[in-house]
């Protein structure tokens, strides 16, 4: 139970580097926002990266793969708080159904 604890948190950690990297250099190249919150978001993309490898499991390509669901969701919450958009019925059904393909991916039984 600890190591699926440790991924889901180790994903959640790595979304939001993900996720508020491209923000902040969002907000610096499309709304003009000071040059140092590009740089910060490119240290922080950075900072993703390394979280990544922390990963217990030994696939990269599963590893990212499993992630993309887990940064889907993040990325519509990150819709809903940081930029007021509501996610609707079908942002949640999507979000969901890749969720549910990560978690197969990552803990599915194997031979």
């Amino acid at each position: 139970m600890f190591i699926i604890l440790y991924a889901i948190i180790l994903f959640i950690f790595a979304g939001l580097a993900e996720i508020g990297g491209g923000y902040l250099i969002w907000l610096w190249l499309r709304e003009g926002k000071p040059f140092y919150l590009g740089i910060f978001g490119g240290v922080t993309l950075a900072l993703y990266g390394v979280i990544a490898t922390f990963q217990a499991f030994s696939s990269f390509g599963r590893v990212y793969a499993a992630y993309g669901g887990v940064f889907i969701i993040l990325s519509v919450l990150w819709g809903w708080w940081i930029d007021k958009k509501t996610p609707d019925l079908y942002d949640w059904i999507g979000a969901s159904i890749c969720l549910i393909g990560a978690a197969i991916m990552l803990w599915g039984p194997r031979q």
